[in-house]
């Protein structure tokens, strides 16, 4: 495992950055990152909701693991643990194209 890997990933606090922008942004560094690397986020509420949306992008790609659970704070950590295979292009012909069927 790299060092990027075991190393304790730096917060981001979420409570500094505009709600609408909040998602979209977390989405963003989730895809950035690699196996095995991790976030941490901090908020002033309980993210499930950002949980249920992760999951509906990234199902079985991700570890959610609740490091505080308010009252005034919550901090998670999520760890990516795979990365969805970009299925190959596939024609819906047996020959390329080429059978005309």
């Amino acid at each position: 495992m790299s060092t990027l890997a075991t190393a304790n990933p730096a917060a981001i606090d979420l409570r500094t950055i505009a709600p609408r922008e909040r998602h979209a942004m977390v989405f963003g560094r989730f895809d950035a990152l690699q196996a095995g690397q991790s976030m941490q986020l901090v908020n002033d509420h309980d993210p499930q909701p950002l949980r249920f949306q992760l999951d509906e992008r990234a199902f079985g790609q991700f570890e959610w693991a609740a490091l505080e659970s308010g009252p005034t704070a919550w901090r998670v950590q999520i760890t990516r643990v795979g990365i969805k295979p970009i299925p190959a292009a596939t024609d819906s012909c047996c020959s390329g194209g080429a059978c005309c069927g």
